[in-house]
């Protein structure tokens, strides 16, 4: 099994006890990301919806790649890749 890095930001690190990277285990991102969701409790439904996708306002990057512009959520990782969750940021100065 492939071990990658997955980077929490901050609104979702009182889910994994204030951690900002944690290691999970998977060939896909979809499998890292449901790694993680099974380690810590209640994550998952804030980053996923039900049918396995992205939250309108979640990006997954792998690397510098959102995964939406790869292959989804069935885009393959490799030993030591990062994964990120990165919250979108909306508003702004009028």
């Amino acid at each position: 099994m492939t071990t990658v890095t997955v980077r929490i930001p901050t609104p979702l690190r009182p889910y994994t006890q204030g951690v900002d990277e944690v290691r999970a285990e998977g060939a896909t991102v979809a499998e890292a990301i449901h790694a993680l969701g099974a380690a810590y409790a209640g994550l998952l439904a804030r980053v996923l919806t039900p049918e396995g996708e992205p939250r309108q306002f979640v990006n997954i990057y792998l690397g510098s790649r959102n995964v939406r512009t790869l292959q989804g959520m069935t885009t393959r990782v490799t030993e030591g890749d990062v994964i990120s969750i990165v919250p979108a940021v909306a508003g702004g100065a009028t």
